[in-house]
């Protein structure tokens, strides 16, 4: 069965779009899939991390907006003029970018949707309905695009991982070799939670565990949000592959045991700066700071959208900061003397620190470009020259 998180059927003279999120705050005990018909809806699960990772918010907000305009659409409640939809495009799509500040995959989708809006308005048959139907066939090219993207990216990063970790040789020149990858947080695999499709640095793990060299992925905790344990988890259960969880500070144990046969650390990105400086989920830059110290490869997987070119370097991103709650309180089914789930009554919400302690809980950390040996984007793998990132040949830049 695949897995999926995002739900999208395309409308139709008569019917608009439908869109569907999987609920992630309820993952990984109930399955619950969400209707999406406005942006305020799309707004809320994306802040409230109902949809969270990089490329699936920037779908979700995305299509939210195609949804929301195919109602007004087949209802004939669209203004005639061409102006007045961009514009209403315009404002919809800048409420949404409020939603997380960090990710720059939103913030990149809204500029080239606006584009759409902007280029449909211009043409010569411009009129409110052109201009509507423009928006939402570019918000479905994003969806199509973002499963072919991690595919792709899947598939770079395996083949580097093969050519250019100690493991990876090795399984080359000897198929019984062991071949093992910490990721950190939720990136996705196979019709991912964290993106629209096959994930990002899941989607690595998925490609390497297709060329039967991955003998097993480890994936962190990922505190305070524990979306390496609920959701990470979860989809490598799914997939069947190979997996062992760990809490975040396990990981340098876990290094120095594992030695060798740890090819990669691989994680995800929200943003990364023209100096390849990459701002990720909390926890990403002391895992880079291990690896470096044990000789472990550190590998960025994101797709070209989350490069931000006008971001110089990583003092420059915005880091989010959430509600102390999530660090003093966990939420989840109870469990009985004997190990078993209840599941027909409501998640218990639970205190874990002590009333009245002061929390800092930052949602990201950046990591320094010098800690990181590649980037791995749908054209290929980025490495540094002369100890600097150069991302201009991968967007058709001398």
């Amino acid at each position: 069965m695949v897995l999926e998180a995002i739900r999208y059927e395309a409308g139709t003279a008569s019917t608009p779009p439908a869109l569907q999120i999987l609920d992630q705050l309820q993952l990984p005990h109930r399955t619950t899939f969400l209707d999406i018909t406005t942006c305020e809806e799309a707004h809320d699960a994306i802040k409230t991390m109902k949809v969270r990772g990089a490329p699936a918010i920037a779908i979700v907000a995305a299509l939210a907006l195609a949804v929301e305009t195919g109602k007004l659409l087949t209802e004939s409640k669209l203004p005639s003029s061409a102006a007045d939809v961009k514009q209403r495009i315009n404002q919809r799509l800048d409420y949404l970018k409020t939603s997380r500040p960090t990710a720059v995959n939103l913030g990149d989708a809204v500029g080239k949707l606006k584009s759409i809006a902007e280029n449909a308005t211009i043409s010569a048959d411009a009129g409110g309905i052109a201009v509507a139907q423009a928006y939402i066939v570019g918000a479905e090219r994003m969806l199509v695009d973002d499963v072919s993207d991690n595919k792709a990216i899947g598939e770079h990063g395996a083949r580097w991982i093969h050519a250019n970790t100690i493991a990876g040789k090795k399984w080359q020149a000897d198929k019984t070799q062991e071949l093992k990858v910490l990721t950190h947080c939720n990136t996705g695999s196979a019709q991912s939670l964290a993106t629209a499709g096959y994930g990002t640095a899941l989607g690595v793990i998925r490609s390497l565990r297709a060329a039967n060299s991955l003998t097993r992925a480890f994936c962190t905790e990922t505190r305070p949000y524990n979306q390496g344990s609920r959701l990470t988890a979860y989809e490598l259960v799914h997939d069947e592959i190979p997996a062992t969880l760990i809490t975040d500070s396990m990981a340098c144990a876990l290094l120095a045991k594992e030695g060798e046969k740890l090819a990669a650390i691989v994680v995800g990105a929200d943003r990364v700066a023209a100096n390849g400086d990459t701002a990720n989920k909390i926890g990403t830059y002391s895992l880079a700071v291990l690896a470096k110290h044990h000789g472990v490869k550190f590998l960025v997987a994101a797709p070209r959208t989350t490069i931000d070119l006008a971001t110089p370097s990583g003092e420059d991103i915005i880091i989010e900061e959430r509600a102390p709650e999530e660090v003093t309180r966990i939420k989840g089914p109870k469990v009985t003397a004997d190990g078993k789930l209840v599941l027909d009554q409501e998640a218990e919400l639970i205190s874990t620190a002590a009333v009245g302690i002061d929390v800092w809980n930052p949602a990201f950390d950046v990591t320094p470009a010098q800690l990181i040996d590649g980037v791995i984007t749908e054209v290929g793998v980025v490495e540094k020259h002369d100890g600097k990132f150069d991302f201009g040949s991968i967007f058709g830049q001398p």
